[in-house]
């Protein structure tokens, strides 16, 4: 905090961060086209737009990677430069669980949870992910806030940022399968 009370709010680290969450809602965006291209499938148009919704997957999937680069840079310029902060904390948070959060669960569930053998129970799996990787962020920025030995020394639990990358994987071993059984 700074003198008067005001979050100190630090240019090129929150920058990084903004960059995060943009690729993390671009991505979001993608999988949602993907998912309503997927719906206008009519059995004369299905291999076009089963390309084309492949297309839009797999731009959401280099969308989320950039986010991971923008992640690794917010970090690490805000300790160079001596500017970590509680609002740089908390706004890193929330772009983590858009871009590692909420576009994965989404993609797992329309990739993978949505076939009509999981239908009822894809969207209760992906939200469990999401719910657990929420609060794993809100563990860590409470121990942070409390300047917790265990937040500054000791990393416990599975970041949620690299849990796209298990996620993301679903996409491409289930395309290898289904050309396999053709």
């Amino acid at each position: 905090m700074s003198d008067d009370g005001n979050p100190k709010i630090y240019l090129l680290p929150n920058l990084m961060t903004a960059g995060n969450l943009f690729c993390g809602f671009a991505a979001t965006l993608k999988i949602l086209e993907g998912a309503l291209v997927q719906a206008a499938t009519t059995p004369a148009t299905a291999e076009a737009v089963d390309k084309l919704a492949a297309e839009k997957f797999h731009m959401a999937i280099w969308l989320i990677l950039l986010s991971c680069v923008f992640d690794a840079l917010d970090g690490r310029l805000a300790r160079l430069g001596g500017h970590e902060s509680p609002f740089g904390r908390e706004f890193d948070s929330l772009a983590d669980i858009v871009s590692f959060g909420v576009a994965p669960a989404l993609m797992v569930y329309r990739i993978v949870l949505h076939d009509p053998d999981f239908r009822s129970a894809g969207w209760l799996i992906a939200s469990l992910y999401l719910v657990c990787g929420a609060l794993r962020l809100a563990r860590f920025n409470c121990l942070a806030a409390a300047n917790s030995a265990a937040a500054n020394k000791e990393f416990k639990g599975f970041p949620i940022t690299p849990t796209w990358t298990i996620r993301a994987f679903f996409h491409p071993l289930r395309s290898m399968t289904r050309n396999k059984s053709s």
